[in-house]
């Protein structure tokens, strides 16, 4: 299986690597919305923006539809958790810093 990927402002859209079994059935994409402020609680700002895999796996609950569970975020495949984890952080930084990298980057 390619892993697929879809990004907009807000939402990145994930063909897993790795599926995750869930009953008899599997979980095969994995929608990741930006989180609101509410949702970052008992989690650091600094860990979610250096991709820390503790607080990326006490968010993506929050913020991951199908809702995963815990039990099945512990599970998932590296690939996928730094997939999101890419994408989170990049979510912390405000879009004018990120309009001045990209130029300044010449893309």
């Amino acid at each position: 299986m390619t892993p697929q990927t879809t990004e907009t402002n807000d939402r990145l859209s994930i063909t897993l690597e790795t599926p995750i079994k869930r009953g008899e059935s599997q979980i095969e994409q994995l929608v990741v919305r930006k989180p609101c402020g509410s949702e970052l609680r008992g989690t650091s700002l600094f860990g979610v923006a250096r991709m820390d895999a503790d607080a990326i796996m006490t968010l993506l609950p929050r913020i991951s539809e199908p809702p995963l569970i815990t039990a099945e975020v512990l599970r998932m495949d590296p690939a996928d958790l730094v997939q999101v984890g890419v994408f989170l952080a990049e979510q912390l930084v405000p879009k004018s810093l990120q309009a001045a990298a990209q130029e300044a980057l010449g893309n």
